[in-house]
């Protein structure tokens, strides 16, 4: 037997899941047609006492269709419709794995904080501390919180005007600031979930509970700035914020 395909060809069966009887079987088929099972081993030069697991088998892998008899005719089904299959097992494969991860392992990454390397920075500067938060807040999903001390006052006025379009993403956007919302400015906070409260000790940022900027400070100015991945502090500050937002002030709009 001659099948007219390359070592490329027959490599890509095997990488598709087909074993050597089987993309020999399967390429005879093809050449020749519909065949009964002795037909099949003759052509494919497949042994007798193995045809009948081979036929069976790219049955079960969506390869052919068999048209039962005395004898049983098989017949390939077209590399088309071939392909589309193995594609879709593997789509429904993909999806099994993904719910695995997602259900099972990743609750126990958490819980147990198994990351080995979780980035700890202090950040220097007005410069990098807005670069971070721009990246920050470019990478959010889900949730976005903000709580803002008079302190961080002016970081929050040049970072805030980008919530808008969050917004539109389906972000869910909650901003907690210090004082009165008088002193903020409508204009930079309006169409946002916004709340007041009158001492806040410290403030941050975090971007679907999965990384956090915090800052401290006194006056006008953060003294330090700290952002981290870490999932115990991320969680710490993600619980303080909900208790600072609980016991905070509901801002009536006008």
């Amino acid at each position: 037997m001659n099948h007219a395909v390359g070592e490329n060809t027959k490599r890509f069966l095997h990488e598709l899941g087909l074993t050597a009887y089987e993309s020999v079987v399967y390429l005879s088929l093809i050449e020749h047609g519909v065949m009964t099972a002795s037909k099949v081993s003759e052509s494919a030069s497949v042994p007798f006492s193995k045809v009948y697991e081979v036929l069976n088998n790219l049955e079960r892998k969506g390869w052919l269709d068999i048209e039962r008899g005395r004898p049983s005719r098989y017949f390939a089904k077209s590399p088309t419709e071939a392909f589309e299959g193995v594609k879709r097992n593997l789509d429904e494969k993909v999806q099994s794995w993904k719910k695995t991860m997602v259900d099972e392992l990743q609750p126990l990454y958490e819980k147990r904080e198994l990351r080995e390397k979780p980035d700890i920075w202090i950040l220097r500067g007005e410069a990098s501390v807005l670069t971070k938060l721009r990246e920050m807040l470019s990478k959010a999903h889900l949730q976005v919180m903000i709580a803002a001390p008079l302190f961080a006052r002016t970081l929050a006025e040049k970072t805030m005007p980008l919530l808008s379009s969050f917004k539109l993403d389906g972000v869910d956007v909650s901003v907690l600031v210090a004082g009165s919302l008088k002193d903020w400015g409508l204009d930079i906070i309006q169409g946002l979930d916004v709340r007041e409260r009158a001492d806040m000790f410290g403030g941050g940022v975090i971007v679907d509970g999965k990384e956090a900027m915090l800052f401290l400070g006194e006056e006008d100015k953060p003294n330090l700035v700290v952002w981290s991945n870490h999932v115990g502090l991320v969680k710490f500050a993600k619980d303080y914020f909900q208790y600072l937002w609980k016991t905070s002030k509901e801002v009536s709009r006008p």
